[in-house]
């Protein structure tokens, strides 16, 4: 494939717009840094041009001499044409240094003028532009920058290897692109034998689908919905040139494609990709098309569609590159979806239909016939309708319901307005379908176009209910919509029940009132219950039983009672919003972690089996919490990232599942990635005015501080929690479960007495609600304040019985933070050695068990930060240790300032342009000199010489 020059990417492009590609860029960086070559390849459009630019911006400053050419396919049959635009403009420079053999040969190859006998003197020109590459080289670092060396003309490609393989000890490097299609070494390695020993090669391969997003946004087609993306990267391929153009023709055409067919693939794009159309006979093309039509096609589907020579017309196009050869696969396949695209595109429209007319009763599978006939008829026409209604189901039966949807649409575009069901409802239904499998923007723009034809009530009301829904927890962007969808109810209860109970949601998420929101609920499962609408009345009341669980109302275990009675829905019973759900939480919050993870295992299954995307995020992070809560790091962090990934390619329940993936982070990966979750988190949710998961993901900031050594950082944060969920009415404390990460930091940082009263406070709804594993939590920072205060022997007592009480309910984390506690209090006052390191034992053993890796490495700082005496301890801000604080050597003193200022190590680092281990060893020098143990000791002593 010949990529045109209007395809390429702008001539100056930085580092920091090579979406999906930082990775490969720090290889080939990192050979060029360390005075190597590299070589990058991959298919046509990859975007190696554009990596090649950036690298050569970022190192042609540094050398003294760049040389470059880049080839086309259209001038490779010149000889040393390359070889002139490498050294044309030097060559004044280095042939007066040549002998006069090689300047003679060289000159003569460059201008065409000359002894031919000369020319023909091979060596003498090999020698010549070795001779010149090491003259330019003596008097500075020379970078070579050549692009597409596939079109490089043979003469200029031989003189270059030749060159390159004896370079070395130069200050002279390569850096090349050149166009390979597959995977395998062979295609590349004659390019790469003629490189530098030292070379690199890096492969570029396809965008995934999130980095395809950032693509098109950052050259803005940012408003495309998130299906649209999907299918832009699947006809793609994940290759970002044709990713582009699909994007841009999406842009330009007045209509977006109709449901079931094929992008639209711009002119530019099919000639790309189809040059190759014109070498097939009439009758391969039209079995290529009929292939292109179908979702899985087949030889033995072929001939059932009419193409009887299907297998010789196959074999011819795969010798064209058309279709990938299978030898154990009975499938045809084309070398590239956009192949199969632009084939679609380019055929015209009787033809498209005739194609689909044939598969419509060659295809065994009733959805697939059904959707056939319908791209095969034009009009309304109620048969067809129908069948693609019944084909809608069977997909929604099947756990498809993003099928279901495009087939829903289909029914609606064939169905006569005056049949019942009509139109508007099918349309409703599809919406319904988008909505479970994620399509929230499909679903949106049903669901307004829908509401602009729309005159039924019922219609009206279902489809503001369908906008409410998409907003999700951005709910304060549609409250205009609520005055309106109360006016289309008028006094019916079935539609004031679907209102009312969206209120409920806006009470929680917007205003975070959960009085008014458990009211919501109640009056919605009353006028549900009138209406005769179970579904509506089982989600109201699971709403209520979830409202009153969080807020410790005795209500709870009854309401969630009377959401689990028969008669049940289906669909309602495996919700992330139903009476499972709820129950689940309960269960959690109830420390019955056993029957907490059956349920949700069983809730997740059931979901996956149904294509429901929303509920699978949900029921994720529940699985990932309660595995969490049991102390299997591991696992939870697998199943959180897991949600992350789904919810992201989603858009559902991003700040949700960002603010579970820090805690598992911090609880059992990288607490730098926790950090910037849950700031992500955060972030959202006062982006998004939702009230309801911004103390959720304060609280996963404020542990995930705790972890990184930032207790300040983490009573900032908790405070604000806990204002939050006093205003919220939240007063359950296995809800958040944060008052046990507070008081630990407060105690850490000087503050016993605030520590006591978080404590305290927490203990008393605790002990209403029966939270064994709070309490115990609770008893764990009590130990903390109690040897804050000097009475260690308390203080180890408290914090053995709270190891054993959490060991018991099957909190494996929480079990070895105690032991790692007890282990703290009990090493005070001894060295570093093994007899010190065998305190610690009990907790390593724990945390290792648990997977608790950011846990294992504060035990290992323990192990080598050396403990002062008691009596120090007793008095960390006695004379001797501000007098101590000053004679710190200057970059001790620089880290500690900024200790004082709350600044965790890697902001240090960043700041004194040091790593990050080099903070740690200077803290462990600072606590040797002050004779401390802590960050926070140095703030006590910084305080203590305030106050004098």
């Amino acid at each position: 494939m010949t990529v045109r020059r209007d395809f390429q990417e702008p001539a100056r492009c930085r580092p920091d717009l090579l979406i999906g590609r930082d990775d490969l860029f720090a290889t080939a960086r990192d050979r060029l840094a360390a005075g190597g070559s590299a070589l990058l390849h991959g298919p046509a459009g990859i975007g190696k041009s554009t990596v090649l630019r950036a690298l050569a911006e970022e190192y042609g400053a540094s050398a003294r001499t760049v040389l470059r050419c880049s080839a086309t396919e259209s001038e490779s049959h010149l000889p040393f044409l390359a070889l002139a635009d490498l050294l044309g403009l030097v060559l004044d420079e280095v042939t007066p240094g040549l002998p006069l053999a090689q300047r003679t040969a060289l000159e003569s190859a460059l201008t065409g003028r000359g002894e031919p006998s000369l020319l023909r003197d091979g060596l003498a020109l090999r020698l010549a532009v070795l001779s010149a590459l090491r003259a330019l080289a003596a008097r500075g670092p020379v970078l070579i920058v050549a692009d597409d060396l596939q079109w490089l003309d043979p003469a200029s490609a031989e003189l270059l290897g030749f060159a390159a393989r004896r370079l070395e000890g130069t200050p002279v490097q390569l850096l090349c692109a050149v166009r390979t299609e597959g995977q395998e070494s062979q295609e590349y390695d004659r390019h790469l034998r003629a490189c530098p020993p030292d070379t690199v090669a890096v492969r570029l391969g396809p965008l995934t689908r999130a980095q395809v997003a950032q693509l098109l946004d950052h050259r803005g087609h940012g408003g495309l919905t998130r299906s649209t993306v999907r299918e832009i990267h699947r006809t793609s391929g994940g290759n970002p040139l044709f990713a582009l153009e699909l994007g841009r023709a999406l842009a330009d055409s007045p209509t977006p494609p109709r449901p079931g067919e094929p992008l639209p693939v711009p002119t530019s794009l099919r000639a790309l990709v189809l040059s190759r159309l014109d070498m097939l006979s009439v009758e391969a093309r039209r079995t290529l098309l009929v292939a292109s039509a179908g979702a899985r096609p087949t030889p033995a589907l072929l001939h059932a569609a009419g193409r009887e020579n299907a297998e010789a017309e196959c074999a011819q196009a795969a010798e064209l590159g058309l279709l990938a050869t299978e030898t154990e696969a009975p499938a045809v396949r084309f070398a590239h979806p956009l192949i199969s695209a632009a084939l679609y595109a380019e055929a015209p429209a009787p033809e498209r239909r005739a194609a689909h007319a044939a598969l419509s009763t060659a295809a065994s599978d009733p959805i697939e016939r059904a959707r056939h006939l319908a791209l095969a008829t034009t009009g309304t026409d109620p048969e067809v309708a129908a069948r693609l209604a019944g084909a809608a189901a069977l997909a929604r039966d099947r756990g498809a319901p993003s099928v279901a949807a495009q087939l829903g649409l289909l029914a609606a575009r064939h169905t006569p307005a005056d049949s019942a069901p009509g139109p508007e409802e099918r349309r409703l239904q599809a919406a319904e379908d988008a909505i479970t499998a994620g399509e929230v923007d499909l679903a949106r723009d049903i669901a307004r176009e829908v509401l602009t034809r729309a005159t039924v009530p019922a219609h009206r009301v279902r489809a503001w209910i369908h906008v409410i829904d998409t907003a999700g927890h951005t709910m304060a962007e549609v409250d205009a919509v609520f005055p309106q969808a109360l006016a289309d109810a008028g006094d019916d209860p079935r539609l004031l029940a679907l209102v009312h109970y969206q209120l409920a949601w806006r009470a929680l998420i917007v205003e975070g009132d959960f009085t008014e929101a458990r009211e919501a609920a109640a009056h919605a499962a009353e006028l549900a219950a009138r209406g005769a609408d179970r579904r509506t009345e089982l989600l109201a009341l699971a709403l209520q039983a979830q409202t009153e669980t969080l807020m410790g109302h005795a209500e709870a275990p009854r309401t969630i009672k009377r959401a689990l009675k028969e008669p049940q829905d289906p669909s309602v019973a495996c919700h992330h919003n139903g009476a499972g759900s709820a129950r689940f939480r309960w269960l959690v919050m109830g420390d019955q972690l056993v029957e907490a993870r059956a349920t949700v295992t069983a809730l997740l299954r059931e979901v996956r089996r149904r294509g429901s995307v929303e509920s699978e995020v949900h029921f994720l992070r529940g699985l990932a919490e309660t595995e969490l809560r049991a102390g299997h790091c591991g696992r939870a962090l697998e199943l959180a990232r897991d949600s992350l990934l789904l919810a992201r390619d989603s858009g559902i329940g991003e700040t949700a599942s960002a603010m579970l993936t820090s805690l598992a982070e911090a609880s059992g990966g990288d607490v730098d990635a926790a950090l910037a979750l849950a700031r992500e988190a955060v972030e959202h949710a006062e982006e998004d005015g939702d009230q309801m998961y911004l103390s959720r993901a304060l609280g996963a900031l404020g542990y995930a501080q705790l972890v990184a050594g930032d207790p300040a950082g983490t009573v900032r944060s908790l405070r604000r929690v806990r204002r939050l969920e006093l205003g919220l009415g939240i007063t359950d404390p296995a809800r958040g479960r944060w008052q046990g990460d507070l008081a630990e930091a407060l105690v850490r940082i000087g503050e016993p007495a605030e520590a006591q009263d978080v404590i305290d406070a927490s203990r008393e709804h605790a002990l209403r609600l029966g939270r064994e594993s709070v309490l115990a939590v609770l008893d764990r920072a009590q130990a903390l304040v109690r040897a804050a205060q000097g009475d260690l022997e308390a203080a180890l007592g408290q914090l053995t019985s709270a190891q054993d009480r959490l060991a018991k309910l099957g909190y494996g984390l929480e079990e070895a933070r105690a032991a790692f506690a007890l282990a703290q209090l009990r090493a005070r006052g001894q060295e570093t050695g093994p007899r010190r390191a065998t305190v610690y034992d009990g907790a390593t053993r724990l945390f290792r068990r648990c997977r608790a890796l950011p846990w294992l490495r504060q035990v290992d700082e323990a192990l080598t930060v050396p403990e002062p005496e008691p009596a120090d301890l007793a008095a960390p801000g006695t004379l001797d240790g501000l007098d101590a604080l000053a004679q710190l050597a200057s970059m001790e003193r620089q880290v500690a300032a900024l200790v004082m200022e709350g600044a965790t190590n890697r902001e240090i680092a960043a700041r004194l342009f040091i790593s990050v281990k080099t903070v740690e060893a200077t803290l462990t020098r600072v606590y040797r000199k002050l004779g401390i143990r802590s960050r926070v000791d140095i703030v006590r002593l910084a305080a203590a010489r305030r106050a004098r």
